[in-house]
């Protein structure tokens, strides 16, 4: 399936359950995207345990391929089709994202709907201490990251075609309603934090309802670093997007300020200053700054919310690895997060309340 290719970062032969018909793809592209020529070579990148994710080539142009995964998928999951629209709707806003080329939704072509964008070169940094990056760029690459979310934030949802991309307001209430569903139809045991937090968050949600575009999963990993500098050259991982509350997106942003490195991807308890990495304080005033806000008022709901969302997406993936369709390598790992991201939440949730910091 895959032919001659050279390896490219990241990816790998594309696994036995992911495979589709390479030759009904080169049809559909021949007929759907300009320019398109030539035979593909197929490879999977080595991520995607939401959506598969592949990288093609063919006549000397590259491409990414999203699909959804197979197998039975939980409602409104994996939605392919909202992130085509979203990362179309931001090209030319100055929020960086890849060019798209095509939506199809017809699961015949390779066995389940899937869009296609341009492949943009980069650095991945999934580790959000940053080893392997110089100490003297890392404090550059935080602030590029925070200045892209400060952008998003104030993009004009209307303007751009989104007005209809979610429902304006009361979007806490939604989403802890929302991860309480899919928590529930992936249990696989009691988690007690989970319990207290499903009871706990519905009744101090925060006055502030402002409603803007957020990304739902906004971290190092989900974006492009150019290969030299210290700049976003896209965003990636659309699928989360909605019409939100943007302390939500920041919440989740922040999570590595309260998570150990061990096993979580954090840096809670390692000297920032060293590591060259903005503290959580300062990371916050910057995006205030950028954004208009004096400050922020019950940073630990924000927090709270943002790990026990995780928590539930963790349990759905745990979910399905029971199951037998989970599609990343390390799917077990990132569902066993499941009980410490609830209990870190619930810790973070009962420290006393303030600005971060």
């Amino acid at each position: 399936m895959t032919g001659s290719l050279e390896q490219i970062a990241g990816t790998m032969e594309v696994r036995d359950t992911h495979r589709f018909d390479v030759a009904a793809l080169e049809r559909y592209m021949r007929d759907h995207v300009a320019g398109f020529a030539g035979a593909l070579t197929v490879r999977q990148f080595v991520g995607g345990q939401s959506n598969p994710t592949y990288h093609l080539r063919a006549d000397g142009q590259e491409y990414v391929l999203r699909r959804k995964p197979p197998g039975k998928l939980l409602p409104s999951a994996h939605a392919v089709d909202r992130e085509y629209r979203v990362i179309s709707a931001l090209h030319g806003t100055g929020v960086p994202v890849p060019r798209t080329y095509a939506l199809c939704e017809d699961a015949s072509v390779v066995g389940t709907p899937f869009f296609i964008m341009e492949h943009v070169p980069g650095r991945v940094l999934i580790d959000p201490r940053l080893p392997g990056v110089p100490v003297a760029e890392r404090a550059h690459i935080y602030d590029a990251m925070n200045e892209v979310l400060a952008r998003l934030h104030t993009v004009d949802w209307q303007a751009v075609g989104l007005a209809e991309f979610g429902r304006p307001g009361n979007y806490f209430a939604r989403q802890i309603h929302r991860c309480t569903t899919h928590y529930r139809a992936s249990e696989t045991e009691t988690i007690a934090s989970m319990e207290s937090l499903i009871a706990w968050l519905p009744d101090h949600i925060p006055a502030d309802d402002t409603t803007t575009l957020v990304h739902g999963d906004y971290r190092l990993g989900n974006m492009i670093i150019h290969p030299t500098q210290p700049r976003v050259v896209a965003v990636l991982d659309w699928e989360l997007s909605t019409l939100g509350h943007p302390l939500a997106d920041l919440g989740y942003n922040c999570m590595p300020y309260h998570l150990t490195g061990d096993s979580m991807e954090g840096f809670e308890g390692g000297d920032l200053a060293k590591l060259g990495i903005p503290n959580e304080e300062d990371y916050v005033a910057a995006y205030c700054r950028r954004t208009g806000r004096a400050g922020i008022e019950d940073w630990n709901f924000y927090v709270g919310f943002a790990m026990f969302r995780l928590a539930a997406i963790a349990q759905g993936i745990m979910g399905r690895v029971l199951a037998g369709t989970a599609n990343d390598a390390n799917a077990r790992q990132r569902g066993e997060r499941a009980r410490p991201l609830a209990d870190t939440a619930w810790a973070v949730i009962s420290e006393p309340a303030g600005d971060p910091g």
